[in-house]
């Protein structure tokens, strides 16, 4: 047996259903050092440092 619609499901309907298909934006905090927006519990790419300890070294 296949899988067959009993009744027509109409346009509306259908795309309703892709309606929460939609991406966010990611949430974005200032750095507490240097003050660039970074992604929370990540280093900042611009300074190099997490938790207020220098993690990578700046060259």
């Amino acid at each position: 047996m296949s899988i067959c619609p009993k009744n027509k499901s109409s346009k509306g309907r259908r795309n309703q259903r892709r309606a929460n298909w939609k991406m966010s934006l990611p949430t974005l905090v200032k750095c507490p050092k240097c003050g660039a927006l970074m992604v929370p519990h990540r280093v900042c790419k611009a300074c190099g440092t997490y938790n207020k300890k220098e993690i990578i070294v700046a060259e």
